[in-house]
């Protein structure tokens, strides 16, 4: 899942929507759009865009508003979800790279080795990462008035974000030199970058028998501040499995 400007998400939609309503948006629409925006809990927030989409079908902002519910989704661990909203955010946009990354990343690490359709979904989330990394370059930013510095910032997060998820598709495909080398790209070049990013790169490059990159990396990781317990609880496990396979192919 995202992690990249979170605080910073909420206040780009919300400029994209001030932005928008004070051209060619009706009150009311905008109101029903700011409901979604101060939705207190995901279930509330898919249930207000559900309310948006039907009231304004044709709306400008009808696919920020999926994009929105298919965030709340995968926030809510229901990836059928948010694969539905996301595919329907890119259907009213072709150009929402955001609704790309949900479904991508989604897609990539739902994928199980053994699955009849493996080569179907990878293959559609390679796509989708892809053409966001080029939609990402030429983004205009949803608002004249956001500093120019937070929209790169963003802009460098989501582009982390597609090299994570091709990432993910590598590790699919036991591709794990591509998916070191794409998750490295997602950890060096974040504006903040993913702690869980960081274990999947320690996880590749044990996989690759480089052992002491893996262990590095982990330290990092569990000498993050405030770490989120789940994420602290993968990295202690892939660090004893790292050092158990270290002493194992040392003797």
């Amino acid at each position: 899942m995202r992690t990249r400007l979170a605080a910073c998400v909420a206040g780009l939609l919300m400029a994209a929507g001030w932005a928008a309503a004070q051209k060619k948006v009706s009150k009311k629409e905008y109101d029903a759009f700011m409901a979604i925006q101060n939705a207190t809990t995901a279930q509330d927030r898919i249930k207000a865009v559900d309310n948006f989409v039907t009231s304004f079908a044709d709306s400008q902002l009808k696919s920020t508003a999926l994009y929105m519910a298919a965030d709340a989704a995968q926030r809510m661990g229901d990836s059928a979800k948010a694969i539905a909203y996301g595919n329907d955010a890119i259907e009213a946009d072709p150009k929402n790279f955001d609704a790309m990354l949900v479904v991508s990343g989604e897609l990539a690490r739902g994928t199980r080795e053994n699955d009849l359709d493996k080569d179907e979904k990878l293959a559609r989330a390679t796509k989708l990462s892809n053409d966001a990394l080029n939609i990402i370059k030429t983004a205009p930013k949803p608002n004249p008035n956001l500093p120019d510095d937070k929209w790169e910032a963003y802009k460098k997060d989501a582009t982390a974000q597609a090299h994570s998820n091709l990432g993910l598709i590598a590790m699919v495909q036991k591709k794990y030199d591509v998916a070191a080398s794409e998750f490295k790209t997602a950890v060096d070049d974040s504006a903040t970058p993913d702690p869980s990013t960081m274990v999947r790169l320690a996880t590749a490059y044990d996989e690759l028998g480089k052992y002491d990159e893996g262990i590095a990396e982990l330290n990092k990781v569990l000498a993050t501040p405030n770490l989120n317990p789940v994420v602290q609880r993968f990295a202690t496990n892939e660090k004893a499995r790292a050092e158990q396979l270290k002493a194992r192919n040392a003797k």
